[in-house]
Parts: C-alpha cells; structure tokens; sequence
C-alpha cells in the first residue's frame, strides 16, 4: 500500500502559512526549493484539502484543473464542486474509505500538499507515514498550523536532514503510531 507522505513547508514555529495565507516568510527559490521540485516528480498522486486546492487560485490554479499536471488530485472538501472538472482532478468525502481506496491504487507514494486541517485529520486516524518539513529560518507568529485539531502526541524517527542556501532544511520523519 502507498505511504502518505506529508512534504510542507513550516516556519520554526510551526506554521505552514502565516496571517491572512501570508507565505512572504517562505524561502521562494534556491537549492531547497529546487530539490523539492524535483521529488514532486516521484509522486503521481496528490490530495489536499479545499482551502489548500483554492490557494492556488491566487497564483493562477483555474478551479477544476490540475495544481501539478503529472499526478492524479483527490480534493477533499464537503462543498467544493466544479462544473467540468479536468480527468485528474476528484473531489472525495473525507472518510477513511475513501483514503483507503487512494493507498490500494496510487502506483507511487501520495503527496499530501495540506493543509493543516486536513493534515490533522489524517495524523488523528494514523495515515501519515511520512512528514518532510521543508523547515524555513523564520517566525510566522500565527496563521495556519502544520496540525490543526490535533489532540495526542506523536513520536516522529527522523530519517534524513538535509541543509540548504538561505538556511532552508528538509527534515524526513517517519510517523511512528
């Protein structure tokens, strides 16, 4: 079965945006970001949540078409629809079913793009396997957390460390339930 693997971005207090979606505070380009790019290619399948789908429409994201034109999206949202959405963009319930269903037939690893509602839904019924944190030197102060509603603790392994220019990390955990 397919691992979820949640590849996110996060200043060092822990959020993944800060107030009003500001992502000014994020590294935007260097080797860090270039080495993300690249293992998005590893993944042929994506889910996110609503909110996280339609931050993208600020940078250009048409609703119904695909965020990342090589991987099959699964959105999942209560009321999100579209009218004639693109072959690889779904919208799905938010049950366990239905992630099953995404585990048993994605050929790769899952990519979950967030947010951090989302997020914390999945870590609460154990179905992150891995966390890449895209670790950025600075504090948001608030906005969006990594896990929202979160109400246990979790053990993380770290797997990998690696450091960048800007002072941008890639930290790799595996999720141990």
């Amino acid at each position: 079965m397919s691992k979820i693997v949640y590849y996110v971005a996060s200043s060092i207090d822990g959020y993944i945006s800060g107030l009003n979606e500001d992502i000014s505070g994020f590294v935007q380009a260097g080797s860090g970001v270039e080495q993300y790019l690249n293992d998005l290619s590893s993944f042929e399948t994506v889910i996110m949540g609503r909110r996280t789908y339609e931050f993208g429409y600020q940078y250009g994201l048409q609703p119904g078409q695909p965020a990342y034109l090589h991987m099959e999206h699964y959105i999942f949202s209560k009321s999100l629809t579209f009218d004639n959405p693109h072959p690889k963009v779904q919208t799905k319930a938010l049950r366990i079913e239905e992630i099953d269903e995404i585990r048993q037939h994605s050929r790769t690893d899952i990519y979950l793009c967030g947010g951090g509602i989302f997020a914390g839904w999945l870590l609460e019924h154990q179905q992150i396997d891995v966390i890449k944190l895209k670790l950025n030197p600075f504090i948001a102060g608030q906005g969006i957390k990594l896990f929202e509603n979160t109400q246990k603790n979790y053990q993380l392994h770290l797997l990998q460390n690696e450091l960048f220019d800007k002072g941008l990390q890639i930290l790799t955990y595996e999720v141990n339930y």
